[in-house]
């Protein structure tokens, strides 16, 4: 309670208590901070309930406020910025689901008590009346707090019908609070999983994004695909549990993908510790494999291939993610770190020439440093001396980055003449041939390295000859 005492003095908590107080209406801290709190987590979000409408927490909240808003007005929510940090005031309330439309439906309440009852989990329905600093708790959260576990307020099925984001919240907060879900819980998210169909994939999205940047998301991504929720959500997920026989043993691609998106974070953790989650890097490496169901193939002998699996992949990982309505920039980036993850195998046997580490540096682009936590991550093999030979492979390939990129400002690989310069030495006009010349001068930069713009030129001059000639 020592820690819920500080925060209510805080300066926008004592403020907000203070107003609503002179104006004769109930405020409490609710959900998360409350709950994390106890928890000793850091509290980032201010959530606030009170028995005043939309209209009354405007007026209360405006001579203190430096600023805000009413975006979400119709859900009874004000926010506004309080002595430097952003807070939400909502109405109590109830959302409930018409079942024709994808948002809920708004109903005010008239009591806290009331409120909590239809908020998603016990361990959220834990409020902290101001300014008298009483703990309320109408359904057993902090006991459930306490004891590590996920229960809804009421019926299961009365909350998940409510509102059926929640039975993806409940994956989320399994991965964020290490908690397990309980029984009555776990067998209403698997009856109910279809309904996860009701919800916007915008709302989808998000919360899958959240799951991802938790610290530790295993336990999460395995409730994700135990109660059902992938195989609508992300099916591409639960289908890397290929069946295993004693004809045709190899490696559980469900298992190791999980691993290496642990490997990810780590190597994460390790290199950028005051970075906000890598979430680009991370579905990446949960993905990586996706594409290993479609081409798997057995050979005579039993032996299991993956061909092309890496731009297979890449393909589905931009189909499932547009569908999930991810922005564009991160469905780029994300497919192409799955494209690109076997590089370092392909390039291995034959070594690396200093075209192929262009070739690989120009490829990446400016993903070039998660293409390669992402590569350290792959390696889950258990064979000492794969594991090294890997590891040295990789070692190599960035020392040899580095020495290039020292010698040729790799991080800018362009042609040694532009598309000005072209159109003047050949005495052309913008158009198809500008960009055919662009591109072999491009893979002139490749193969050789900088060449100078006379070499460029004369290099150039001779291509335009021998293409003339043909």
């Amino acid at each position: 309670m020592a820690r819920l005492t500080e925060l209510s003095r805080s300066g926008p908590v004592a403020a907000l208590a203070a107003a609503f107080e002179d104006a004769g209406h109930e405020l409490a801290l609710v959900g998360g901070p409350v709950r994390d709190a106890f928890l000793g987590r850091p509290v980032h979000d201010l959530d606030f309930a009170t028995d005043a409408r939309p209209d009354r927490i405007l007026e209360i909240v405006a001579p203190i406020a430096q600023a805000h808003w009413d975006i979400g007005r119709e859900f009874g929510t004000i926010g506004a910025r309080i002595r430097g940090e952003q807070v939400e005031i909502t109405t109590y309330r109830a959302d409930t689901y018409d079942g024709l439309s994808r948002k809920p439906v708004v109903a005010f309440g008239d009591s806290i008590e009331g409120d909590l009852h239809r908020r998603d989990f016990t361990v959220n329905a834990l409020a902290l009346a101001l300014p008298r600093l009483e703990l309320v708790d109408p359904t057993g959260g902090f006991q459930d707090l306490l004891a590590g576990v996920l229960r809804t307020p009421v019926e299961p099925e009365v909350s998940f019908g409510d509102d059926p984001l929640r039975m993806l919240r409940a994956v989320r907060f399994a991965a964020q609070l290490g908690f397990y879900l309980d029984l009555p819980a776990h067998d209403a998210v698997r009856e109910m999983a279809p309904r996860i169909l009701d919800i916007s994939a915008e709302r989808v999205r998000d919360e899958f994004l959240k799951l991802m940047a938790a610290d530790s998301p295993r336990a999460g991504i395995e409730l994700f695909v135990e109660t059902g929720l992938a195989e609508l959500v992300l099916p591409e997920l639960p289908a890397l549990q290929l069946e295993r026989d004693s004809a045709h043993q190899h490696k559980d691609v469900y298992e190791h993908s999980i691993k290496v998106l642990e490997n990810a974070i780590a190597l994460e953790q390790e290199h950028r510790p005051e970075h906000s989650p890598d979430v680009v890097l991370r579905i990446a490496a949960l993905l990586h494999d996706i594409g290993k169901p479609k081409t798997r193939e057995f050979g005579p002998k039993g032996q299991v291939t993956f061909h092309g699996h890496d731009w297979v992949g890449a393909k589905l990982a931009r189909k499932r993610l547009t569908a999930l309505r991810f922005d564009k920039d991160s469905i780029k980036q994300i497919s192409r770190l799955v494209e690109l993850h076997m590089r370092l195998y392909n390039y291995g046997a034959a070594g690396w020439t200093d075209s192929a580490v262009r070739r690989f540096a120009r490829d990446a682009g400016d993903r070039l440093d998660q293409l390669l936590l992402l590569i350290r991550a792959d390696i889950t093999t258990r064979n000492r001396r794969k594991s090294d030979r890997l590891q040295f492979a990789i070692n190599d390939l960035e020392e040899r980055l580095a020495d290039l990129r020292e010698r040729e400002e790799m991080a800018a690989i362009r042609p040694d003449l532009s598309g000005d310069d072209i159109m003047r030495i050949l005495d052309l006009e913008p158009g198809r041939v500008v960009g055919e010349a662009r591109s072999f001068l491009l893979e002139l930069r490749l193969e050789e390295g900088p060449l100078g713009p006379e070499e460029a030129e004369r290099r150039l001059l001779d291509w335009w000859r021998e293409r003339a000639g043909d």
